[in-house]
């Protein structure tokens, strides 16, 4: 018996060493190596000062900018409580919560044409997703391009330059990372 608890001791003191502070270390090492921005954070800077995660949405409430998905995160965008309403398509919290959204959607995009893309009314799985389509882009253009006193065609153009495609080609859906987008429109270079 003594001798099996012995053995279960080693066992255990080195799988902590290993598996609780080696891996770990060797793969934090590895990925700030290999990937340092990923590995950071995705901090996107604008003239040495960090205005956001480029993985990480947040609030965008001014009409000069363009707005991402709404948050079911925590008290909203917060990456500590990642997640979704958990809300069935049948439910009447989720139907109203949507109706509420497209109100407040037409309300601040009066000149926007036909219905809301979803990605503007719904929340992601996460509650924090930094991107939209770019349906939802060119539809939040008419708003932007107002507030900034700008032209239609140079807001679409900027929508245009910031599209993403597919991961691998075959991925996903094309998006647009709103905070690269509002950076560009008030003329920083994100980095």
């Amino acid at each position: 018996m003594i001798g099996h608890l012995g053995t279960a001791l080693r066992v255990t003191i080195v799988s902590i060493v290993f598996l609780g502070l080696v891996y770990p270390l060797a793969m934090t090492g590895l990925a700030q190596a290999l990937f340092p921005r990923q590995a950071g954070g995705s901090l996107v800077t604008v003239d040495g000062r960090v205005v956001g995660s480029s993985i990480i949405g947040q609030l965008w409430t001014r009409p000069e900018y363009f707005h991402g998905r709404p948050s079911a995160a925590g008290k909203g965008y917060d990456p500590t409580s990642t997640g979704g309403t958990n809300l069935g398509p049948t439910s009447k919290k989720l139907i109203d919560a949507a109706k509420a959204a497209i109100a407040e959607l037409r309300k601040e995009n009066p000149h926007a044409g036909g219905p809301p893309p979803m990605d503007l009314v719904t929340s992601s799985g996460s509650g924090i997703d930094p991107d939209i389509s770019p349906a939802a882009a060119y539809w939040e253009a008419p708003r932007v391009a107002a507030a900034r006193g700008l032209t239609l065609a140079a807001v679409d153009a900027q929508i245009a330059r910031h599209v993403e495609g597919r991961t691998f080609g075959f991925l996903g859906e094309p998006r647009v990372n709103v905070l690269e987008l509002n950076v560009a429109l008030d003329g920083g270079r994100a980095r």
